[in-house]
């Protein structure tokens, strides 16, 4: 617990009671709430229901009233978590050097009330204007009954998540002035999903770039992440980091995300594995598109098919039969509806069609055994071996060896296969060039970091991989996705189920001469119908 802050024990009741100005008449009744409010204790009469208006106004007025007169404990005894709420308030105005709050209600919606907090932030004799909105949500005390401000750090600053608190002083690492592979300076201003990965920069190289730190109000977060600056009060001097990233190509990424939500996509040179663009729609912030750990649905029969390829079991122009159902271990798996069967149908012809039933009859072909697809993902493509080194933190995909109905589920993608749109991008990328380049955001030259590595395919499998690639993009299901692109192109789509998701996560991943891509959509449907078109947007910039 912070300073000032003790515990007392009475009638086995915990109770927190936090010194400070207005805060004597914090009871033990209403510590079974979090919060206080007041002296009318235990003897007022329990309301129930929702607050009423008068409740909703004179609480948020208690509340917004204490926490402008810098009274932490006062205020945080009109919530429901007062222990929290207090820790939160008291650090606004001592290692946030925060002060001179004016806080301005809106007009009432409902329980909820909006306000504009308008501030100064200070230290070392130099002074900055704050200000920002927030809201904060009135509910029913669950065993007081009284009106009290339902407790998230957000309520203190909108940006503020559990755990998180606010700092004034030097910041842990110079600014950094990230440009492109050209020398295009990229800001969160026109880059917005950039914002993260643009923290996670200065956070690891800014002390490489040759800056020096500046003076900055930032949120410190509770997990690993970076900081995040808020507001500067002396600028420190950034210093340049070069990135891979393309301007133009990150462009059109962010504005090819902004159409769906929950959407990630990565972009990359298959010739050298640098990134050109990372990008996500989503309202949590994380990097899916690096970071993300789910299946890929039938993106992955990319490296099932070199898997049987490369194990002699079959070829491009090989026999792979498209059958209604398909039983493995007493599981049976089906085809998207409509697809017709075709007893007949070469490797090929299934990739294209994107056939779930040919490929889990294959993979009871010897030489294939549990292991036959991890040892394809990591001797191959580099995939689940924990040792990429991209420049920020990133997941390198997993593909854990499985007996059962996981052996058939994980070569269609589903199962205990994991993946992200930077790991398919990656797949692509090893398909058609046959060699392994592991991706990276930043030079390893500036931090003498080892890349990792991989074999790659043989040649023959490369261009088998390929050419099903371009043939699923110009005749099979990502025809219409990838309709209008010019160049070599090839694509693969991909549907994963999710458990309790009634929509199946979209997939996409594709190649225009040399640029490699891969997006989700979290429930965006089949592969075409939102994963694909971001794709062909950042294929089509990217040419």
């Amino acid at each position: 617990m912070g300073k000032g802050v003790k515990v007392a024990v009475v009638g086995g009741v915990f109770a927190v009671m936090i010194g400070g100005a207005g805060y004597g008449a914090y009871n033990i009744v209403s510590a079974l709430d979090g919060g206080g409010g007041g002296s009318a204790g235990a003897a007022e009469t329990r309301r129930s229901g929702p607050p009423d208006k008068e409740e909703v106004r004179e609480t948020a007025d208690a509340f917004l009233g204490a926490w402008e007169k810098g009274q932490a404990a006062e205020a945080a005894s009109y919530t429901n978590n007062a222990a929290d709420a207090g820790v939160l308030l008291t650090a606004y105005g001592e290692e946030a050097r925060i002060g001179r709050v004016d806080i301005t209600p809106g007009a009432p919606r409902g329980a909820t009330v909006p306000f504009t907090v308008k501030a100064t932030v200070s230290l070392d004799g130099v002074s900055k204007p704050l200000r920002y909105t927030s809201a904060l949500t009135v509910v029913r005390g669950r065993t007081t009954g009284r009106a009290l401000v339902d407790w998230e750090p957000s309520v203190v600053h909108p940006d503020l998540r559990d755990g998180d608190t606010l700092v004034t002083g030097e910041s842990a690492q110079p600014p950094i002035e990230a440009v492109d592979r050209d020398g295009t300076v990229l800001t969160r201003e026109k880059y917005p999903s950039l914002g993260p990965v643009l923290d996670t920069l200065r956070e690891k190289y800014g002390d490489k770039a040759g800056g020096s730190p500046a003076v900055e109000l930032s949120i410190r977060h509770a997990t690993d992440e970076a900081d995040t600056p808020l507001l500067t009060l002396a600028e420190g001097e950034p210093g340049k980091l070069r990135t891979t990233l393309s301007a133009e190509v990150q462009a059109a990424a962010e504005k090819a995300v902004k159409a769906y939500p929950e959407s990630s996509v990565v972009a990359l040179k298959p010739s050298t594995g640098e990134v050109l663009a990372v990008a996500n729609n989503r309202d949590d912030g994380f990097n899916a598109a690096f970071q993300g750990q789910v299946a890929p649905g039938s993106t992955m029969k990319i490296i099932t098919a070199a898997m049987l390829i490369d194990n002699g079991v079959t070829s491009m122009n090989g026999p792979a039969p498209c059958t209604d159902t398909a039983v493995w271990k007493s599981q049976t798996f089906k085809n998207l509806t409509g697809m017709e069967p075709n007893e007949g149908a070469t490797l090929a012809n299934s990739f294209l069609r994107s056939c779930n039933t040919a490929f889990i009859k294959l993979i009871d072909e010897k030489p294939i055994d549990d292991a036959s697809l991890t040892r394809e993902a990591q001797e191959r493509f580099g995939l689940g071996r924990d040792d990429w080194k991209t420049g920020i933190a990133s997941f390198d995909g997993s593909v854990p060896a499985s007996g059962g109905p996981d052996r058939a589920a994980n070569a269609i993608g589903q199962g205990q296969v994991q993946m992200n749109p930077l790991n398919m991008a990656s797949v692509t990328a090893t398909a058609v060039t046959g060699a392994f380049r592991q991706p990276y955001l930043v030079s390893p030259e500036l931090d003498g970091r080892q890349l990792a590595q991989a074999k790659g395919l043989p040649s023959e499998t490369s261009a088998q991989l390929k050419e099903m690639m371009r043939l699923t993009a110009t005749q099979g299901t990502a025809q219409q996705a990838m309709s209008g692109l010019g160049g070599d192109i090839g694509a693969k789509t991909g549907s994963a189920e999710v458990d309790g998701n009634a929509t199946s996560d979209s997939w996409f991943t594709g190649f225009r001469d040399d640029v490699a891509a891969a997006a989700m959509a979290q429930q965006g449907g089949h592969g075409g119908d939102a994963a694909g078109p971001i794709v062909a947007a950042v294929l089509r910039a990217g040419g």
